[in-house]
């Protein structure tokens, strides 16, 4: 199956070994930690309770980007509001989609540390943003808890997918994929002396935001790399002494 539970800045290892119990009860079995604060440890073996396969295979990375790099759909956890928005579903809406794109790429579901959560940077690579609701008197929900949740969804969409529509055998543009795009773009803009006139300095952020809303695959991220590949070529026969050479393709 290739969707994967990334926990980021996990600071209780029994906090890793319960999300790995709720993986395996719901049929997942890649789970990527970022920076654990301590891991391999006793209290996330205790706490798999028989999910010790799940930790054994548990791969470790120093940063999101990192464990994200080969997906193409991302969804982040959140508990709060953002300064800029973001998609924001319920999990329910959030399992559908994840199940669908799974069919082509991979998939990673983002949960951050325990009392942070995962910081904007994160939140740049993702295509949604998934909340769980709560009762408005006491919303505090552990991590783990919170991986049983979306596992849960996820187990009842793969159940009883739809068909998702999306041509079959065009895998989704990865997030290395984005961040190549996003190189690229940033570097034409300039040269084109295009900037942010609002002042507030989020152009790039809210550009990453509408194609996050898109979700390209790799065909249509490759097409608008060559458009922009196409615009530096304009300008270098135009003779421009500023025009660079594009960002490479991977």
């Amino acid at each position: 199956m290739s969707i994967r539970i990334v926990m980021a800045g996990i600071s209780h290892p029994g906090n890793i070994g319960s999300a790995a119990r709720a993986m395996k009860t719901m049929g997942l079995e890649q789970l990527c930690l970022v920076a654990p604060e301590r891991f391999p440890a006793t209290e996330a073996t205790v706490l798999a309770a028989g999910a010790d396969d799940v930790l054994d295979r548990a791969r470790v990375f120093p940063d999101v980007r990192s464990a994200v790099a080969d997906c193409g759909f991302v969804v982040g956890t959140t508990a709060r509001s953002r300064h800029l928005p973001w998609r924001t579903v319920e999990p329910r809406e959030a399992a559908c989609e994840i199940a669908a794109a799974s069919k082509a790429s991979e998939v990673a579901v983002l949960f951050g540390a325990e009392r942070t959560g995962l910081t904007n940077d994160d939140l740049e690579l993702c295509q949604a943003l998934v909340t769980i609701p709560t009762g408005a008197v006491y919303a505090s929900l552990n991590v783990a808890m919170a991986v049983q949740v979306i596992a849960y969804e996820i187990r009842l969409a793969l159940r009883d997918e739809p068909d998702s529509g999306r041509t079959a055998g065009v895998p989704l543009a990865s997030a290395r994929d984005m961040e190549q795009f996003y190189l690229h773009l940033e570097q034409v803009l300039e040269e084109i002396e295009f900037r942010d006139r609002t002042g507030e300095g989020h152009l790039m952020a809210r550009i990453r935001r509408m194609f996050n809303r898109v979700v390209p695959d790799q065909n249509e991220i490759n097409i608008l790399r060559g458009i922009l590949t196409a615009v530096q070529g304009k300008r270098r026969r135009a003779g421009d002494p500023h025009a660079t050479r594009p960002a490479p393709l991977l």
